[in-house]
C-alpha cells in the first residue's frame, strides 16, 4: 500500500510536468509556426534554424544543458537561485525540466501547425476575400477548425509521446512516477513498482486516446 501512495505522488508531479508542457507548449509552437511561416526572411530562418536544432538533439541533452545555463552561461550558482528564490533544489531542477520539455514539445508542434496552415488551399482564403472577410476572419471561421482536424492525429501522438518522455525528469532526480518506480525497486528489491508504473502509464495513455478519438469524431464533417 506504501508503494501504491508514493507512486501516486510520482504520478501526480507527472500529471504537473504533463500538463504545464501543453499549456506553455501550444501557444509557443504556434508563434513559432507563424514565425517559421513568415515573409519577412531573418525571422523565418531564425525560427526554423531554432527548431532544426532542438529536434535534431535529445532531450535528454536539452534538459542538461538548461540546467547548465545559469552556471556557466550567466556565472550564478544553481545553490544562489534556489536560496535566493527560498525553494528547494528539487523544485529548481523541476523548473529546468519543465522549461526544457515546453521548448522541445513547441518546436514538435510548430511543425505540425506549420504543416497543417500550409495544407489548406489558397482557394480558400481567396473565397472568403471574394466575400469581404478579413484575414482574421477568415483564419478563424474558415481554416482554424480544418486545421486542428488534419493536425489532430499527429498531435496526439506527440501528446501520448509527451506522457511517456515526463520520465526524462528522472536525469535532474525530479520524483515523477518512474524515477519513484525505480527508487522502491531498489527499497523493496521487487519488480512490482515498474509493473505497477507501467500501468499508471497504460491507464492515462488509454484515456487520451479515448479522449482524441472523440475529438476527432467531433471533427469529422471537415473532409479532407
Amino acid at each position: 500500500m506504501n508503494i501504491l501512495l508514493e507512486l501516486l505522488q510520482g504520478f501526480g508531479l507527472t500529471l504537473l510536468l504533463f500538463a504545464i508542457t501543453l499549456v506553455m507548449a501550444i501557444p509557443l509552437g504556434l508563434l513559432i509556426a507563424f514565425c517559421s511561416m513568415s515573409k519577412f526572411k531573418v525571422l523565418s530562418v531564425l525560427s526554423r534554424g531554432f527548431v532544426w536544432i532542438i529536434r535534431g538533439t535529445p532531450l535528454l541533452l536539452q534538459i542538461l544543458a538548461i540546467s547548465f545555463v545559469p552556471s556557466f552561461v550567466f556565472g550564478i550558482p544553481n545553490k544562489a537561485i534556489y536560496v535566493g528564490l527560498g525553494i528547494t533544489l528539487s523544485t529548481l531542477n523541476f523548473i529546468f525540466v519543465a522549461i526544457a520539455f515546453f521548448i522541445n514539445y513547441a518546436c514538435y508542434f510548430s511543425e505540425i501547425f506549420r504543416g497543417g496552415i500550409e495544407s489548406i488551399s489558397k482557394g480558400q482564403y481567396e473565397a472568403g476575400q471574394v466575400l469581404g472577410m478579413t484575414k482574421r476572419q477568415i483564419f478563424f471561421n474558415i481554416v482554424l477548425l480544418q486545421v486542428v482536424k488534419r493536425i489532430m492525429p499527429p498531435m496526439s501522438n506527440e501528446i501520448i509521446t509527451l506522457v511517456k518522455d515526463t520520465s526524462l525528469a528522472r536525469t535532474l532526480a525530479v520524483a515523477e512516477l518512474y524515477f519513484v518506480a525505480a527508487e522502491a525497486v531498489n527499497i523493496h528489491v521487487s519488480l512490482m513498482p515498474l509493473v505497477y508504473a507501467g500501468l499508471f502509464y497504460l491507464l492515462f495513455n488509454g484515456l487520451l486516446t479515448i479522449l482524441f478519438g472523440k475529438i476527432e469524431k467531433k471533427l469529422s464533417y471537415f473532409r479532407s
